[in-house]
């Protein structure tokens, strides 16, 4: 099967990390030792922009979980629609010709899902089959690949459409000041992604390139829940973080990578493209160092990730669209990953 294209869609509020700081600035700004914090942590998250589903003022007036959530409801699905319309323009495709309609989020509730919602804003066929995801955060997109590749297996004359949309800063508590918060509130962006992916034979069919899944793997790394999530109430999100993030990178990410890669051949060194979750400069460094990468092998992911920041699971899909942009050479070998709640990874194998 190939990945055919990665759509993407952006709020149209953006702003510099100064001006982030400056606005925190005016809300905390009965607290001068937490606004010492926030400068020192946002300068080493590696963001320099990112968009924001409300202009910054409009954040101060965010108190409940429904009033976040609605808004979560109504920004998301603009995006999504958005989002999807690029990726299936990208490959004169059409929703009605999506077979599987897999949709991850995990900054908002919504039941009917936002897949269910999208059916009735976009002409997809009734008989589409759907699979919302919730609860995988920043693995979602490598896991949504997989997952889709999975069933293209079965299904190679299939099409399937795997959109990722995430409202981060819609999570924002304005009396939450813990460590895990600030450093939230300065590397999390909102964003959409939506991958089109075509099975074997309609993509001889249709003449597509793109980049092949050659085999994917999940990794469950027991006993870690407390590493990453989200604390739910009636506030609504609280962010649980932990500094322990890089040392798993290190110590258990890159061992898991180079032994998918060994199970087929490869070697770090043989792969030609590194598609990785931003989650932040210290996790990108921390798999640098492990597996022995040149300097500018996770060159996109930074650039990404100063551009827009983490979104989540839309991260490594807009990593994933400016590879897609800049492909190497045919029968070169790339590896998508990325880390999530639980604590897990997913690695994704493809060759050009």
């Amino acid at each position: 099967m190939r990945i055919a294209a990665v759509g993407r869609a952006l709020p149209e509020h953006v702003h510099t990390r100064d001006e982030v700081i400056a606005r925190l600035g005016t809300l905390w700004s009965d607290d001068r030792r937490v606004l010492e914090r926030v400068a020192g942590l946002h300068a080493n998250t590696g963001v320099e922009t990112r968009h924001f589903a409300l202009p910054l003022e409009a954040y101060a007036e965010l108190d409940t979980f429904g009033q976040k959530n609605e808004l979560y409801l109504r920004c998301a699905l603009e995006l999504g629609e958005r989002a999807i319309e690029d990726a299936l323009r990208q490959v004169d495709l059409s929703p009605g010709d999506v077979d599987l309609f897999l949709a991850t989020t995990i900054t908002g509730l919504a039941c009917p899902s936002i897949d269910a919602r999208l059916m009735n804003r976009l002409p997809f066929r009734p008989d589409c089959k759907r699979l919302p995801l919730f609860g995988l955060g920043c693995v979602a997109g490598a896991a949504g690949i997989a997952r889709a590749a999975d069933y293209l297996r079965a299904f190679p004359e299939g099409v399937v459409l795997l959109l990722a949309v995430e409202l981060c800063s819609l999570t924002f508590q304005r009396e939450e000041r813990s460590v895990a918060q600030l450093v939230g509130t300065g590397l999390f962006g909102d964003g959409a992604a939506a991958v089109v992916l075509v099975g074997a034979g309609r993509a001889r069919r249709m003449g597509l390139g793109g980049p092949h899944v050659v085999a994917t793997r999940s990794v469950f790394y027991p006993d870690t829940e407390d590493i990453m999530g989200w604390e739910i109430s009636e506030r609504g999100f609280r962010l649980l973080l932990s500094a322990r993030v890089p040392e798993l990178a290190r110590e258990r990410l890159a061992p898991d990578a180079r032994a998918f890669l060994a199970d087929h051949g490869l070697a770090p060194p043989d792969v030609q493209r590194w598609i990785a979750h931003p989650g932040g400069p210290k996790v990108l460094s921390a798999v640098e160092e492990a597996l022995e990468l040149p300097a500018d092998a996770l060159q996109v992911s930074r650039r990404v990730l100063a551009r827009v920041g983490n979104l989540s699971s839309a991260s490594v899909l807009l990593v994933l669209r400016e590879v897609l942009a800049d492909p190497p050479a045919a029968g070169a070998s790339g590896l998508l990953f990325a880390m999530g709640p639980a604590f897990c990874s997913e690695l994704v194998l493809l060759r050009w």
